[in-house]
């Protein structure tokens, strides 16, 4: 039977050892994957990192050579239909009729899921043109629509069936500033609603939406880590600490609290710019702060949880991989 029914803590894809394979080479090798339900989960790679066959292969677009591919505990292979129907697809480059307006393209596309009375299906349609800010436009025929509102209203005919999971190739790629805001805007308001998996080699973008994050080089995955874990550097926790005075005093301190594993200085324009690894989290949140108010001589500028840039870790890792 295609219907399973799900436990609250399975994946909405779950893809093991997945490879294809075109003309004797690897597009993909032997890629593990979980995408958490609900997760807004960010599948980054550079150009033919192999990013899009994966996501053809979650599609049933064309045909896997190993391994195996499940959506909500569905086999992409042998369930193919029941799958695409809790899916919505945007294609990186989305086509549409040039001369429809945007009411009538998601009426034309909601149509192919809904049997049910037109004033449900208007619904559906007025529903989704709001989601992604298009209302105003509504009327307006496609050509007219800029590359930031063509997304969007692509971002819409995904949509509109309600899907479980959102499967976007590349969102915001080709988009100037203010049109990847707005798909990211979209893309954020339906956090917690469905499952988004995008792929883009876009590293801001990554850091500013993503629950999760998977870096795919060379069709094999390199690390995947929740995105706050992954700008941590890992499962350490270091603070930081950007501070001017009696920087010695402060040092020696920190370094005397029984919670604090190692720390650093380095200076920085005039200040001295401490990153202060700690071994108990709670007891850092509890007496850190108060360790810097008390602390006579120190002007602090910055205090906070040191957070990488994605992306130095993502060159660190693509280093890394080449080298080994």
């Amino acid at each position: 039977m295609d219907a399973i029914q799900n436990l609250p803590d399975d994946p909405a894809i779950s893809i093991s050892g997945l490879t294809k394979t075109y003309k004797g080479v690897k597009a993909l090798s032997s890629l593990d994957l979980k995408v958490p339900k609900n997760s807004i989960f960010g599948f980054l790679g550079p150009n033919g990192a192999g990013k899009t066959t994966t996501i053809k292969l979650i599609l049933g677009l064309t045909r896997l050579t190993a391994g195996n591919c499940t959506v909500f505990g569905m086999d992409v292979t042998k369930s193919a239909t029941s799958v695409r129907r809790r899916i919505g697809y945007l294609a990186q480059d989305p086509r549409f009729y040039e001369y429809m307006t945007a009411r009538r393209t998601l009426k034309f596309v909601a149509k192919f899921f809904y049997d049910g009375p037109e004033s449900l299906i208007d619904e559906r349609v007025s529903e989704c043109l709001g989601t992604v800010g298009l209302e105003d436009k509504a009327d307006r025929p496609v050509n007219t629509f800029s590359g930031g509102e063509r997304q969007r209203l692509g971002l819409a005919q995904a949509m509109v069936n309600a899907p479980d999971l959102l499967i976007l190739d590349e969102p915001a790629a080709s988009l100037d500033p203010m049109g990847r805001h707005d798909v990211l805007k979209v893309m954020e308001s339906l956090r917690g609603k469905t499952t988004i998996f995008y792929s883009t080699h876009i590293l801001d973008d990554v850091q500013r939406v993503s629950d999760t994050v998977a870096i795919l080089n060379g069709g094999r995955l390199i690390a995947q880590a929740p995105v706050e874990k992954l700008l941590r550097g890992g499962d350490r926790v270091v603070y930081s600490i950007v501070a001017r005075g009696d920087e010695l005093a402060l040092r020696s301190i920190l370094a005397g609290c029984p919670w604090v594993s190692a720390v650093t200085a380095i200076n920085v324009n005039g200040y001295t710019r401490f990153e202060v690894a700690v071994n108990d989290e709670s007891a850092a949140e509890e007496r850190l702060l108060g360790i810097l108010a008390g602390c006579r001589g120190i002007r602090v500028k910055e205090f906070g949880p040191w957070k990488y840039d994605l992306e130095e870790i993502f060159i660190n890792i693509m280093e890394t991989e080449d080298h080994a």
